[in-house]
């Protein structure tokens, strides 16, 4: 065991707005708990002064670290490269707007023992979504990606595989990242795949998700998500992952 049990990795991609209170509201919570922790803000590649923020407030977060990347990659790849540098015996990953406040990581601490993997849920019964997403968003996206998902990778026992809150023990982390190929929004049902047939058991937990009015994503992305759930059903009957 490490002396950081929680590294938080944040993909950021033109956030130089919504960082900083993100951020600060990450570390007023941590650095009144009883263990240590680490925040790792992944840019994307911005071309706003994302990275300029990130160094700024350093001075005022000491456990902050920046990986800076020049080019843009997708955030599948800038979320398993924070993963995979951070140094925490847990590794959260939450999006920069703070939809899933990090109080909800209190809800994973008992099941750690049990699961490898733990992932937010805005699709459970106890779920709360403030305000609920817009009708086209939850049905028309929400649900229709659900659908494809559960028949393309046979994940049918877990209903949201897109909330951007997800726990990854040290050991799962490093056995299931280095085998994934997807680097865009697909990324996330990939990786538990991976995980299910790597044995580690994952639990689906209720969260409060605060809706995003200025969600970048859309019909577009949902379709390159369906295309990519293919190329991992392709990857998947072809062996291209390591067994």
């Amino acid at each position: 065991m490490s002396d950081i049990k929680l590294s938080v990795v944040i993909p950021a991609y033109n956030e130089e707005e919504r960082l900083p209170s993100t951020l600060k509201a990450i570390d007023d919570y941590l650095i009144k708990q009883d263990y240590g922790y680490e925040i790792l803000v992944v840019n994307d590649g911005s071309p706003d002064d994302t990275a300029g923020v990130v160094k700024n407030l350093k001075s005022e977060i000491d456990n902050l670290k920046l990986i800076d990347n020049e080019e843009n990659n997708g955030k599948g790849y800038v979320v398993k490269q924070g993963l995979q540098e951070a140094n925490g015996d847990y590794r959260l990953f939450t999006d920069a707007d703070n939809s899933t406040s990090i109080d909800q990581v209190e809800k994973m601490w008992p099941h750690v023992d049990q699961y490898d993997v733990i992932i937010g849920s805005r699709d459970l019964e106890d779920s709360v979504l403030d305000p609920p997403q817009p009708w086209f968003r939850e049905h028309v996206l929400g649900l229709g990606f659900r659908l494809i998902r559960k028949f393309i990778l046979d994940l049918w026992g877990l209903e949201d595989t897109q909330c951007g809150f997800k726990l990854f023990s040290r050991e799962a982390a490093e056995e299931v990242i280095p085998q994934s190929k997807v680097d865009q929004f697909a990324f996330d049902p990939e990786l538990l795949i991976l995980a299910k047939r790597a044995g580690f058991e994952i639990k689906e937990i209720p969260v409060r998700w605060v809706n995003d009015p200025d969600s970048k994503v859309g019909l577009d992305d949902a379709l390159d998500m369906a295309k990519d759930l293919l190329i991992i059903r392709w990857n998947l009957i072809t062996g291209k992952y390591r067994a």
